[in-house]
């Protein structure tokens, strides 16, 4: 999946998987995660969106949409 770097504090970097709707964020911690059931026009509006950071956490990430943080499917986890 292709990213975009993102001027953000807390995100790195942002790629979108349109044909599955998979949101992929990775975080300047190194922890990266899939949000699924993202539409272009979420995903658009995340990325000119004064504070991603802000947009994500408010829209994506408590806007109940299904994820998992990669690498956790390894260990069986899901968050």
């Amino acid at each position: 999946m292709q990213h975009v770097n993102v001027n953000s504090s807390n995100v790195k970097s942002i790629g979108l998987d349109a044909s599955t709707k998979t949101l992929e964020i990775e975080f300047h911690n190194g922890k990266i995660y899939q949000y699924f059931g993202i539409s272009d026009e979420l995903y658009g509006k995340l990325m000119t969106a004064d504070s991603v950071g802000s947009f994500l956490h408010a829209k994506i990430i408590k806007g109940g949409f299904e994820s998992r943080r990669v690498g956790d499917e390894q260990e069986g986890k899901k968050e």
